[in-house]
């Protein structure tokens, strides 16, 4: 069994997505050991008690500054021994160390097709208020590993979504989780799950 850990600021989407896929079998071989937020107020917090699953918050608020909070969430994380870390809308810095002890172990979603509207302040409606912006006709989402970079770590999939016309940041954002990234995420977990996945070169490989 995968033991998947979900890092999560917000209400949760993703995480359910998760959970019901689980559930439901579309996600096989896996167990989700915890869950964990920056906010005490995520909703995800309560998702996550509905279902059984261990959750907690960890906030940089709590900690006499960033260097210690890292350390201690560092420790947090290890306490569950997952195989595989998911960030789903988890808006703090992930600490090098980290990221080096959880290399190609730790997955993020973006509601973008990366490298469009990606990188250092695109986050939440943002992403879909630049692609509005710039009036592209097709947005999506991308799940990807995570490096020492922002949205820089190799893709494991992608899925498009068409922009229509009318369409607010909101209405896009929605129909892009409901189209594309509540369903690659679980699939790229499922893929990792059953062992065929694997990073070669800089770039994932689907067996």
């Amino acid at each position: 069994m995968l033991k998947v850990l979900v890092m999560v600021s917000g209400g949760g989407t993703n995480l359910q997505a998760i959970i019901d896929s689980v559930e439901n079998g579309t996600i096989t071989n896996t167990k989700i050991v915890g869950v964990i937020s920056n906010n005490q107020n995520a909703y995800a917090l309560e998702r996550a008690g509905k279902h059984g699953i261990s959750a907690e918050c960890i906030s940089p608020k709590n900690f006499e500054n960033r260097a210690v909070f890292n350390e201690k969430l560092l420790e947090r994380v290890n306490s569950y021994e997952p195989d595989l870390i998911v960030l789903a809308g988890f808006l703090v810095v992930i600490p090098p160390e980290m990221i080096a002890a959880y290399r190609n172990r730790m997955i993020n979603i973006h509601p973008s097709l990366i490298p469009a509207f990606c990188g250092t302040g695109y986050y939440g409606l943002k992403v879909h208020e630049a692609a509005l912006a710039r009036g592209v006709k097709v947005v999506g989402a991308t799940v990807h590993f995570v490096d020492e970079g922002t949205d820089t770590g190799p893709i494991i999939l992608q899925k498009a979504v068409e922009v229509e016309c009318g369409d607010t940041p909101e209405i896009l954002q929605r129909r892009v989780m409901e189209q594309a990234e509540w369903k690659i995420l679980p699939q790229a977990i499922d893929l990792i799950a059953n062992g065929r996945v694997k990073v070669e070169d800089g770039k994932t490989v689907i067996q």
